[in-house]
């Protein structure tokens, strides 16, 4: 199916649903005061795959094996938040402003809390690439930061306009070695044209929603020297909270299998309250993922995370990435699914 039938469909569906209010009956789903749209705590997942997985007639399951859409799915499994990724202009569309629309409306419909994750490119941005649009790739410094702001905008303004409340905003994925290089590199020395650009993202963010909190993601919750340098490097940009990645259990070949994941996990753990003392920002784990093939280990994992930051105001939340996805499916094995249907990791969340 093509992606434009796809959203076409979608909007279609969506627009003639009544959109029901956000569901107060559990403190925790709660609205915050000062950020109107954000839970205390962000029981998450990413699902940006979702729409392309529909796109290749991919569906999703209930326990019971009632087919059931994914987002839906995800608030039946305890989510209280969704977080979608956003691309400028990607082969395909998927990811693009119009295709996450029809998924921030579907969140919207089941009283989910919104977080958009600006990469600032065509396609994936993490540490070993943060390659700017092909739009801006012959732009300097402050050419960049102005297309940067303008596509912030547009995003966030159709959101807005499509009346989509976004509680939380990353200014670039997992930019420990910056954003759309080489204008945005971090190196040893020097972060300017990274903090020109994020403060840039950050003032189009506020423009269009001035509650929403804006986060800056480093990709390594439990490596906390590499966490405070970036932090430390990037002191002139304005954001409001520490993005974290966890992933305790990358197959390592040495092994032939997956490693313990309680090292990378207790780390993490003591390097947020690390974190929050050192920079005086809140804190959240805004991707977190283990073996699809170990749910068992996962659900450990999961909880362990969960049980250390009970209770702490400071530390927002746990978003799972990609949970629907699955090896056989589209070729990612770090999910929590298993042919279309949840295999308990996430479930978790419903009782926390």
């Amino acid at each position: 199916m093509r992606f434009t039938a796809v959203i076409a469909a979608a909007l279609a569906a969506v627009s003639c649903i009544s959109l029901p209010s956000l569901d107060t009956g559990n403190k925790q789903t709660q609205p915050d005061p000062e950020t109107g749209s954000a839970p205390s705590f962000a029981k998450g997942a990413d699902i940006s795959w979702v729409t392309e997985m529909e796109g290749k007639s991919y569906s999703f399951y209930s326990s019971s094996g009632i087919p059931t859409e994914c987002t839906a799915l995800m608030k039946e499994l305890g989510c209280n938040a969704i977080r979608l990724r956003v691309w400028v202009n990607p082969s395909g569309g998927w990811c693009n402003k119009e295709d996450v629309l029809v998924k921030a409306l579907r969140a919207k419909k089941q009283g989910l809390a919104v977080m958009i994750d600006f990469h600032y490119s065509d396609s994936w941005a993490d540490p070993g690439k943060q390659n700017p649009p092909a739009a801006w790739k012959d732009m300097n410094v402050p050419e960049m930061a102005t297309a940067l702001a303008a596509h912030t905008k547009e995003v966030l303004q159709l959101l807005k306009d499509n009346k989509i409340d976004v509680a939380w905003v990353q200014v670039g994925n997992e930019t420990n070695t910056g954003m759309c290089w080489p204008n945005g590199s971090v190196s040893s020395s020097s972060a300017q044209g990274f903090v020109t650009l994020a403060n840039a993202g950050y003032k189009a963010v506020k423009e269009v929603y001035p509650s929403a909190l804006v986060i800056i993601h480093h990709s390594n919750a439990q490596e906390y020297a590499a966490c405070e340098w970036f932090y430390n490097l990037i002191g002139g940009a304005s954001y409001d909270m520490i993005g974290l990645s966890l992933y305790p259990s990358y197959w390592d070949n040495s092994i032939s299998g997956y490693p313990d994941w309680t090292p990378y996990c207790s780390a993490a753990v003591e390097n947020f309250k690390k974190l929050n003392q050192k920079f005086k920002k809140p804190v959240m784990l805004v991707e977190f993922g283990m073996p699809a093939s170990e749910p068992d280990k996962a659900k450990a994992a999961l909880q362990y995370v969960l049980d250390g930051v009970k209770g702490i105001e400071w530390f927002k939340g746990v978003f799972y990435w990609e949970p629907e996805s699955e090896q056989s499916r589209n070729g990612y094995a770090y999910g929590a699914f298993k042919d279309g249907k949840s295999t308990g990791v996430i479930d978790i969340f419903k009782n926390y």
